[in-house]
């Protein structure tokens, strides 16, 4: 492991130097993850692509004004669901905007006509519709939480998750990324990490790099994140998440980052975040599998056979076979895992009142090793024009 003070003065390192930076973190992955990688098979349900905030690189997001902005009704998320559980899927990744209904009154008609006075009540709803009608367990993914809607969202899931991004208060300035963001103001979202804790949720966050943070900037938020852990013990994965600059955005023109830039990242995460804390990054945002994997990386997170990255739509999900190929000629093996991890599953606070269920998922995915044959994974195409998807502005009746 390393100090801070060693991390900020690895910010340039190159050639053989990250390269053996890199064979480090690989050594200290597979002494507590030994030579298997994993993912989860997951079915993508954007909620709404309604936010209050306006980032700099997003292209999910889109007004009420927009064709594309919606609302997915309770049978466009069951039917999606159904689709998910046909494909072998076992996580329902609900994503959505980060309360748009205060700043767009068209959404909140639709919550009201639909019985729900927060967009907040309406995902807690759904995710119970998931767990009381399928056999998919909830990630649920709505940004930044106050403790008591994180109360309310924990029967409902088995795990939850908000992206850190950057702990940068630079950030918010004007002409910066996350100007415009009340729900990217770091203190708040830390106070979402530290709250999750307090209520035993295990966790998901993580970096977003390249968005105009300096690499100490980047140190300093891994620090942050690995400081709730040890209070806490609830932070289950750290994504390290490249930049992609996106046509029509106002980072349309930025630097994306490089691979050594992600591979010095991955590797200095390994080597600062406690070893418990699973290192992933995204596998359809570079293709280079044996880089990332050589830097100490142990999980591909949610691959789906049903639905595009809604985030990423540009970037297909990658083939299980391809990807399993890649790691075995790297010398390790790949696993579908839950969205909740099984160090969690030895913890009674964590997984109630879930348990049981969460623990006899696990045992029957250990019993059937999904990836024995490997998973034949194809492009989902996403279902945007499934008409169980809603418009906020028709949803009036």
């Amino acid at each position: 492991m390393i100090s801070r003070k060693e991390a900020i003065a690895l910010g340039g390192i190159q050639g053989k130097e990250l390269d053996d930076l890199c064979e480090y973190a690989s050594q200290v992955r597979d002494q507590t993850w030994g030579k298997q990688l994993t993912y989860s098979r997951k079915v993508f349900i954007p909620l709404t692509n309604m936010c209050r905030d306006r980032c700099g690189y997003c292209t999910f997001v889109k007004g009420p004004q927009s064709p594309e902005a919606q609302v997915m009704t309770e049978t466009a998320v069951m039917h999606r669901v159904q689709q998910g559980e046909a494909s072998g899927c076992r996580e329902a990744l609900f994503s959505l905007g980060e309360r748009p209904e205060k700043r767009y009154p068209q959404l909140q008609h639709f919550l009201e006509h639909h019985g729900f006075r927060r967009l907040i009540d309406y995902l807690a709803h759904c995710a119970e519709q998931v767990l009381a009608k399928s056999t998919l367990l909830p990630h649920l993914n709505p940004g930044t939480l106050t403790r008591n809607e994180l109360r309310q969202l924990k029967p409902v899931s088995a795990s939850m998750g908000m992206m850190l991004e950057s702990a940068s208060q630079r950030l918010l300035r004007p002409g910066q990324a996350h100007h415009r963001c009340p729900d990217k103001v770091p203190n708040v979202r830390l106070k979402t990490l530290d709250d999750a804790g307090r209520l035993a949720i295990p966790f998901t966050t993580g970096l977003l790099i390249g968005i105009g943070e300096t690499w100490q900037e980047r140190i300093e938020a891994l620090l942050l994140i690995n400081a709730l852990h040890q209070q806490h013990g609830h932070i289950q994965e750290v994504i390290i998440q490249n930049f992609r600059a996106k046509p029509g955005t106002a980072m349309a023109h930025c630097h994306e980052p490089d691979l050594d830039d992600m591979r010095r990242t991955l590797a200095v995460a390994r080597l600062l975040l406690s070893p418990r804390i699973s290192l992933q990054a995204p596998p359809n945002l570079h293709a280079d599998y044996p880089a990332y994997i050589r830097s100490g990386l142990n999980d591909w997170g949610g691959i789906s056979p049903v639905t595009q990255d809604h985030i990423n739509p540009e970037r297909a999900w990658p083939q299980i076979d391809h990807l399993a190929t890649a790691c075995q000629a790297q010398g390790y093996t790949l696993k579908q895992r839950l969205t909740v991890y099984p160090d969690y599953l030895k913890r009674p606070a964590f997984i109630q009142p879930l348990g049981p269920k969460l623990i006899a998922m696990s045992s029957q995915l250990n019993a059937t090793d999904a990836l024995n044959p490997i998973d034949q994974l194809t492009r989902g195409d996403g279902l945007s024009h499934d008409p169980h998807i809603s418009h906020p502005m028709a949803c009036t009746a």
